[in-house]
């Protein structure tokens, strides 16, 4: 093994956070207590800039295998990367401040989130079946840690408790899916196994089941119903400086690793997963909007909104067509990036001794802090899916992609589901523009670069429009090119 044939430059990325992580590290053992948060924060900033770089500059439409066979360097890969550093460094730096209040900016916890990083990219890049394991382990693993770093608070050490068990479980039924693959193909390459699959019958009972664990591990992973139960109890537990992570670039390596195992690996034999894929959808639409409706929590609210959005999203998925897969690959980059501004709000109205958590927070905001509560206003109008915002154009992408293929009672019943919805994104607007303010209204308590960074992220949901054919043409260019 040479290190040509490692081809070290198709994960220069991963090898560049894992260095910066390492450096973390070693920085807090030996500079000064004062220097140790903000030098960690700079690098861990430079750290994921130089990621993104190498992203772009390694960008190419043709597929390269590196690392004898386990990796793959092809431009959905360099795409999903480039998202998922993006999406870090806003959870960065928008929850800078509020972790800085208790005490969670430490090297421990931003490494937590660079090797979490790493773990996202090994997924997207994976093109072997413990190559995809490895990498989403690592992600787990990172975000345990990350969910239960405050110790002393009960909420956090319940939710990671909750978190890591069902995790163990989903984890279990995945690689147990995936020994009955490698055990009906003999090979753990993804290339090889699909080869192997197309012959096998569709009437086997074998690949069945291992299709129905899979499914069942990968649904738990992304949140969709039936396996949402942990949801909203961390979002609500956890701090929110990790929920904001968890909710954001995870949602992204979600759609690699179903990309690499449910698509390129079987994606010939849609027949045994399309079904069950439309009832997991339907069930997260109609559940996550119905039982938003009764949340007064503002992160609970958002985690049920979370799992209709994963339920739109796998509209695009089980269309079976590359238009369909390109455009779920579009909804999730843009539901993450109106995630990532929606909690960014939340983080900016929680002070060092507040959170900005319960709805009633919201009474008022539009007087209170006017600027602040139109980006919410355009941040929910968004996630609702009205025109002319971004998450109007998702929406319409996949219920176009699932009437394509003739499913259009499905696309009637998303549609229906999302009208339900709209209710709990309106009531935010009505708190902050209808209700007085509370005798405690909020200060802002943010760094003096987040409202502007902030601002660009929510217009963003409108300013953009004119250019969407550009992320359309993008989305379906390099998911072509991935499934030819």
């Amino acid at each position: 093994m040479t290190l040509l044939s490692l081809s070290l430059g198709s994960v220069a990325p991963e090898i560049i956070l894992s260095f910066v992580a390492c450096v973390v590290l070693l920085a807090d053992l030996y500079l000064p207590l004062a220097l140790k948060a903000r030098v960690s924060f700079l690098l861990c900033v430079g750290g994921l800039l130089a990621a993104i770089v190498a992203c772009v500059d390694g960008y190419d439409l043709s597929s390269e295998f590196a690392m004898n066979g386990l990796v793959v360097d092809d431009g959905i890969g360099d795409v999903m990367k480039t998202a998922v550093c993006g999406l870090v460094l806003l959870t960065f730096c928008y929850s800078r401040r509020y972790a800085a209040d208790r005490e969670l900016l430490r090297s421990e916890y931003l490494v937590l989130g660079l090797f979490g990083t790493v773990g996202m990219m090994v997924m997207v890049s994976a093109a072997h079946l413990i190559t995809l394991y490895v990498g989403l382990e690592l992600l787990s693993l990172c975000l345990y840690g990350m969910v239960a770093f405050r110790r002393d608070a009960l909420p956090a050490t319940e939710a990671a408790m909750k978190f890591f068990i069902l995790g163990a479980l989903a984890s279990g039924v995945l690689l147990y899916g995936m020994s009955l693959l490698y055990g009906l193909t003999g090979s753990l390459q993804i290339s090889e196994v699909r080869a192997a699959i197309t012959e096998l019958p569709s009437t086997d009972k074998t690949l069945a089941v291992a299709v129905v664990l899979v499914i069942a591990g990968l649904m738990f992973k992304i949140g969709a119903v039936p396996f949402h139960m942990w949801v909203p109890d961390v979002y609500e537990g956890a701090p929110t400086s990790t929920t904001i992570y968890l909710a954001s670039a995870p949602k992204v390596a979600g759609f690699a690793i179903i990309f690499r195992l449910l698509i390129e690996t079987m994606g010939d034999v849609g027949v045994l997963w399309q079904d069950i894929l439309i009832l997991v959808a339907l069930l997260s639409i109609g559940l996550g909007n119905v039982v938003a409706i009764a949340q007064q929590n503002i992160k609970r609210m958002l985690a049920y909104s979370g799992i209709s959005h994963m339920g739109f999203f796998l509209l695009g998925i089980l269309s079976g067509t590359a238009d369909g897969y390109a455009a779920s690959l579009a909804y999730i980059l843009i539901y993450a990036l109106i995630t990532v501004a929606t909690f960014a709000v939340v983080l900016s109205l929680s002070g060092p001794n507040r959170e900005a958590e319960r709805l009633n927070d919201y009474k008022g905001l539009g007087r209170v802090h006017p600027w602040l509560a139109f980006l919410m206003l355009l941040l929910m109008v968004s996630l609702a899916g009205f025109p002319p915002t971004l998450g109007f154009f998702a929406k319409l992408v996949v219920l176009q992609a699932v009437i394509d293929v003739g499913l259009v009672w499905v696309a009637v019943g998303a549609v229906l589901f999302a009208v339900i919805g709209a209710f709990y994104y309106l009531r935010i607007v009505k708190l902050m523009y209808f209700d007085a303010p509370a005798d405690n209204s909020p200060m802002l308590n943010v760094d003096k670069a987040v409202p502007v960074i902030l601002s660009v992220n929510a217009l963003a949901m409108v300013l953009v429009m004119p250019w969407l054919g550009l992320l359309a043409d993008l989305c379906q260019d390099v998911v072509r090119s991935a499934v030819g």
